[in-house]
């Protein structure tokens, strides 16, 4: 994994890519089985997957989101939503003046809420990626067992992303490690910890690195919509 490009300007110059996208992570717990960066590096592997499927620019990443509901775990570090607001827009204004006019906000967080926001209210084209519909045809191309609804921290889908493309990063123990929390309707208000005391919630138990292969497959595949999109 590359976190940050090693493209020069002459590259990009001979690309002449006039769709860039930026990988939007959080740096957050992830249970005791997965990393603080977990959300940076999906985020990540999902774009450097798309750069090689795509002619687009690939940007490094934005490494810290919104994650206050995780802020009663050790590590967790968020910025406000309206920083990320202004950065994403900030980076947005600067690729439009040296000629990419579209940009597509590649997320692996959901606690990024405001992202939705940034592209309702631009001005130029952009897009954010993956959307539900994106994320649910990986899940069922993949074969994951939990519901998305149901995997929404630390669990099978995350966990086999990692185990596919970083399996370095993925800690002993996460076999162990479910924990199902569906109903979470006051998660805003209080936080993740009284829904989970681990962190996690989820299946991880049932992750594999072959169901994050075919979540990544079906990820580059959808892309291509969203393209034709902005187009």
């Amino acid at each position: 994994m590359d976190l940050f490009p090693t493209a020069t300007t002459a590259d990009e110059s001979a690309r002449g890519a006039d769709i860039a996208v930026l990988p939007i992570g959080a740096f957050e717990q992830h249970g005791a089985h997965l990393p603080l960066t977990t959300d940076t590096v999906i985020a990540t592997t999902i774009a450097d997957a798309v750069a090689s499927a795509y002619p687009v620019l690939r940007l490094p990443p934005i490494t810290i989101g919104c994650s206050h509901e995780h802020a009663d775990w050790p590590g967790t570090v968020s910025v406000s939503a309206a920083t990320l607001y202004a950065v994403v827009n900030d980076v947005a204004a600067s690729l439009r003046r040296s000629g990419v006019p579209k940009l597509v906000l590649v997320n692996a967080h959901g606690g990024n809420y405001v992202l939705s926001n940034v592209v309702q209210e631009s001005t130029s084209p952009m897009a954010l990626f993956p959307g539900a519909e994106g994320w649910q045809a990986a899940h069922d191309a993949a074969g994951l067992e939990t519901s998305l609804d149901s995997d929404m921290h630390a669990g099978e889908l995350e966990t086999s992303l990692l185990l596919h493309a970083h399996p370095s990063l993925v800690r002993p123990g996460f076999a162990e490690a479910d924990h199902l929390a569906d109903d979470r309707r006051h998660l805003l208000t209080v936080g993740l910890r009284p829904y989970s005391e681990s962190g996690v919630v989820g299946q991880p138990s049932l992750a594999t690195a072959e169901k994050g292969r075919l979540v990544l497959e079906s990820l580059v595949e959808s892309f291509g919509e969203t393209l034709a999109a902005l187009a």
